[in-house]
């Protein structure tokens, strides 16, 4: 939030970077275990592997994204970390030529010669490695990305959207359990899309649109594989 005098200015972009890994998370946790179970539902008549399928798959998908996320956000720091090392070093060999490539970003984005001079200038006398980083590299302090924080968004929101489909199976009756799981995780996904658009500032109808045509799209999938094999246990 910006604040000046009395205005105040509401933005939502610090928040990118977490939002993002928790909703593919939370997502990913409804949706995956959702169609495992509707998967080795569609392919069983009774509870137990419905059961076990669904606990396994929860411990090993949690397990997986917060992993996944880890490294993968690992690797974008590091590379972040690679070049501002590499500009560190650039402005110390060649100061004037960052200088007029500086100037030459901001000339680009609509300033005169003359502006864009000093404003790179008085950016550079501030703190020159800042201002390369945020404005020749496109990295931000601000919205950098944290692996362990990622890593927990991802993972636990996981654990919290696996658990709903989980508690179906727990709960429902056997027979006709796929038509409970589809039944339960429509309205499951609607409330994810409507809380990660209002967590991000964003529109609700088309998140929840998004998130829930694809959901239903993977567990018609798997139970379509299920009735395929149709293995009765």
């Amino acid at each position: 939030m910006v604040t000046i005098d009395n205005y105040h200015e509401v933005h939502f972009i610090h928040r990118k970077n977490w939002l993002r890994a928790a909703v593919m998370g939370a997502n990913d946790g409804i949706v995956s275990i959702s169609s495992l179970a509707v998967g080795v539902a569609a392919a069983s008549t009774t509870r137990d592997p419905v059961t076990l399928a669904t606990v396994a798959g929860l411990v090993a998908g949690a397990i997986s994204m917060a992993a996944g996320e880890y490294v993968s956000v690992s690797s974008q720091t590091d590379t972040e970390k690679a070049d501002i090392e590499r500009e560190q070093q650039e402005l110390r060999d060649m100061p004037e030529a960052e200088l007029n490539l500086l100037t030459e970003i901001y000339r680009r984005r609509g300033l005169s010669e003359g502006t864009a001079l000093q404003v790179a200038k008085e950016l550079t006398a501030a703190d020159a490695l800042a201002a390369h980083a945020r404005d020749e590299l496109g990295i931000d302090e601000k919205s950098r990305a944290n692996p362990l924080q990622a890593a927990w968004s991802s993972g636990s929101a996981f654990t919290i959207g696996g658990m709903l489909p989980l508690l179906v199976v727990l709960f429902a009756p056997v027979n006709g359990m796929v038509y409970w799981l589809y039944g339960f995780t429509v309205p499951f996904l609607v409330t994810l899309g409507y809380i990660s658009a209002r967590t991000g500032g964003s529109k609700a109808r088309v998140a929840i649109m998004r998130i829930t045509i694809w959901g239903t799209v993977a567990m018609v999938l798997t139970a379509m594989v299920g009735s395929l094999f149709g293995v009765q246990a």
